[in-house]
């Protein structure tokens, strides 16, 4: 037993003091909670809408050769003359299968039902640049293709779907198959 008090112990004292004061007056007086009214929902305006309304990553397998693993990347671009007719840049490497290869695409893809469904396929067409890690030794590259693309998006949670795509590059001469998540808009 100590027989007096040093200054230690009354400051301790009275910051538990202060302390239990604090949070006894916290929870003894009701908070108000503020109301946030939600924004209006507002309809995506139909025709042509340019920027960036989302994205998506994918990874999958060439199986023109030794069958490359290919990773890709797009970006929804906007909508051209109605919500349906989607622009999708997009651009992609191939590792694993002889020299690395890198192709830009530049896509118009039509989505056959609407966003808010559980399941929207679409198909799509355009143009790419393609080139390889020995381009500059290769008279026929870069390479211009024509390409055609067919997927599957899948509803994953409100504001991503898993998707499903095979890509025909260079007039179907090159077949890729991708799996990946891409972001949801609503219309």
């Amino acid at each position: 037993m100590k027989p007096w008090v040093t200054p230690a112990d009354v400051l301790t004292s009275l910051v538990r003091s202060m302390w239990l004061a604090a949070v006894g007056a916290t929870v003894a007086v009701p908070v108000a909670a503020q109301a946030f009214p939600a924004p209006p929902v507002q309809r995506a305006p139909a025709g042509t809408r340019i920027g960036l309304l989302g994205f998506g990553v994918r990874a999958g397998a060439d199986f023109t050769g030794n069958g490359a693993a290919v990773f890709g990347i797009a970006i929804d671009a906007g909508n051209l003359f109605v919500n349906r007719l989607r622009l999708r840049p997009s651009a992609e490497v191939g590792i694993l299968d002889g020299p690395n290869t890198y192709v830009g695409n530049f896509e118009a893809v039509y989505r056959l039902s609407g966003d808010n469904e559980a399941v929207t396929p679409y198909v799509g067409a355009g143009v790419a640049v393609a080139g390889h890690a020995e381009c500059a030794t290769d008279a026929d590259c870069p390479g211009v293709w024509i390409n055609a693309v067919f997927g599957i998006e899948v509803r994953y949670r409100s504001t991503f779907n898993w998707l499903i795509e095979y890509h025909a590059l260079d007039m179907f001469r090159r077949n890729r198959v991708y799996l990946g998540l891409t972001t949801r808009r609503g219309n």
